[in-house]
């Protein structure tokens, strides 16, 4: 199993609430996840519906008090947003409704989920940069003064310094080095082939085969990808719409970065939801979905959609757990997915939640297989994947991602099908003539001389 080895009064809550089978090792990983994960969503569910029910007596907070070492945490914190341009007042380490604000403006600048909660990378940032910034005295001033976006800018600039990203004037700067710079000696050819035939690989050894069926499905980070389009987004002026959309792909990921940030947030919310597990102790278990769902994932590329839906409503049924605790389960999973990188867990926790019934999350899948990452690239495959969720936003369905982004869905649509080179459904296509026109012209006969 992937899990690791936790406590007997887990496994016997598990046990209780979920019965597990050894023959089937998908129903062992969803009792496991459900009884845990789902099995608390619901009972805290239930608590609520119940407590709401009666008049509670006015009772003194149970918040705890606020340590020493985390009201500094929260001071250095503070002083940092208001030196970034994020005013939050005096700094007292104390974070209330407006440093949750000023948390939150900072968190959509850099492309992070604007949940108003630093996570421990979001935190560490803000500060050593603050730090940074000090540190570097009448150099950093000069860079403040000759960014457009003042100390905002600077802290951008420190961003995509850890992250490892290349400004635009960096990378053309490099760009023109390597132009400038003297050509790498190529290898001789090998004797008795010509140049162009050395330059084919030569299949002698097993080694040497290359792997042609995988190189589709890129291996890059998600979260790295979506920094970059972050970038481009901000440089833009914001994001594309259904009258300014002139490049579907880009718009396409886009969306998909921005869907990736509400799953984000919706998983941490639910996170905070879930009594007596610590979000390590989830995200460890979450890390089960990704072995049993990795065969499902990889038949996006081969199978039809309905194939692949029936295969996952195979494990669904297996599970054993009600759907409110397998839907619950696959949202805090999905979030836990995009924090870690983990693909597998992404996709499968989308696609349970598509097979249970919450078709907005069908939009996932199709932007993993539009843009190739954590499945192969395949555009053909992805539009029935957009079709459905925009489907299920045209007939009312609550909008999960960007609710208040109105035309989002034809957006989506529009761009999915633009980029599969396909017509729009729904819409009139121009059609051209099959011969040219003809024209009577009247002639009029010569003068008579």
């Amino acid at each position: 199993m992937v899990f690791k080895k936790i406590s007997t009064a887990f496994v016997a809550t598990a046990l209780v609430i979920t019965p597990m089978q050894s023959q089937a090792g998908d129903a062992f990983v969803g009792g496991i996840i459900g009884g845990i994960i789902g099995g608390a969503i619901a009972n805290s569910a239930n608590q609520n519906r119940k407590t709401t029910t009666r008049k509670a007596a006015p009772r003194k907070s149970t918040r705890p008090a606020v340590s020493s070492a985390q009201r500094e945490s929260n001071r250095e914190v503070q002083v940092a947003l208001n030196y970034f341009g994020f005013p939050v007042g005096t700094p007292d380490g104390s974070l209330g409704p407006k440093s949750r604000g000023a948390i939150s403006q900072y968190q959509a600048l850099l492309g992070f989920a604007p949940t108003g909660n630093l996570n421990s990378w979001e935190q560490d940032l803000l500060v050593q940069s603050y730090y940074r910034a000090q540190a570097g005295g009448p150099l950093t001033a000069q860079q403040i003064a000759t960014n457009p976006r003042g100390t905002q800018g600077l802290l951008i600039t420190y961003r995509d310094e850890k992250l490892g990203v290349a400004p635009p004037a960096a990378t053309a700067a490099i760009a023109g080095q390597m132009a400038a710079a003297e050509p790498v000696a190529e290898p001789a050819p090998a004797a008795g082939l010509s140049p162009v035939a050395a330059a084919v690989p030569q299949f002698g050894a097993p080694a040497t085969l290359p792997s042609f069926m995988a190189q589709n499905a890129a291996q890059v980070s998600l979260a790295s990808y979506c920094n970059k389009i972050s970038l481009l987004t901000n440089t833009n002026g914001g994001f594309v719409t259904p009258v300014t959309l002139t490049d579907p792909g880009f718009a396409l990921s886009e969306q998909f970065c921005l869907a990736r940030t509400y799953a984000i947030a919706q998983g941490e919310d639910l996170v905070s939801k879930v009594t007596g597990f610590t979000p390590q102790q989830i995200a460890q278990q979450c890390e089960g979905f990704g072995p049993v769902m990795q065969p499902h994932v990889a038949a996006l590329a081969v199978k039809s959609q309905a194939e692949v839906l029936n295969g996952v409503a195979g494990f669904v049924t297996s599970s054993g757990m009600a759907p409110i605790q397998l839907a619950g389960t696959a949202k805090i999973c999905l979030g836990v997915g995009y924090v870690t990188d983990n693909m597998d867990v992404a996709i499968g926790s989308a696609l349970i939640l598509t097979a249970v019934g919450e078709a907005a999350y069908a939009e996932l899948v199709g932007h993993h297989l539009s843009a190739g990452i954590g499945a192969p690239q395949r555009m053909d495959q992805a539009l029935p994947w957009f079709d459905q969720s925009t489907g299920a936003s045209a007939n009312g369905a609550s909008q999960v991602f960007a609710p208040g982004m109105a035309d989002r869905a034809n957006l989506i649509k529009l761009a999915a099908y633009s980029a599969a080179g396909r017509p729009v459904p729904g819409t009139t296509q121009p059609t051209t003539a099959s011969t040219l026109p003809t024209f009577s012209v009247p002639t009029t006969p010569p003068a008579n001389p």
